[in-house]
């Protein structure tokens, strides 16, 4: 399992519109093979900078999503609404294993 680490950089004064964004892609996620874990969003503290957290199978698993959410009319749908409402400034993207017992 891999587990991908999403962090943005948002513009505060665009959360509802973030927020709308997040709520898109969960399903999205989960209808590529994917488990998404939540968004979390700033309640206190720093007020521009959000979390998503998903894991797939096997990179090779996440990767064919990411290949297939290209061509995807609802994933295309979500990334252009992130670009007309300009509610993130910038993301960074890593990848984690779990460690269990």
């Amino acid at each position: 399992m891999i587990t991908c680490y999403l962090n943005y950089k948002i513009d505060p004064y665009k959360l509802k519109e973030f927020e709308i964004y997040a709520k898109k892609w969960i399903p999205l996620v989960n209808k590529f093979g994917g488990t998404h874990h939540g968004y979390f969003l700033p309640h206190e503290g720093t007020n521009d900078m959000a979390v998503a957290l998903f894991s797939f199978p096997s990179l090779a698993t996440y990767e064919k999503y990411r290949k297939d959410s290209f061509k995807d009319a609802e994933c295309i749908e979500a990334f252009e609404y992130a670009a007309k409402t300009r509610c993130i400034i910038n993301y960074e993207r890593s990848f984690m294993r779990p460690v269990f017992k």
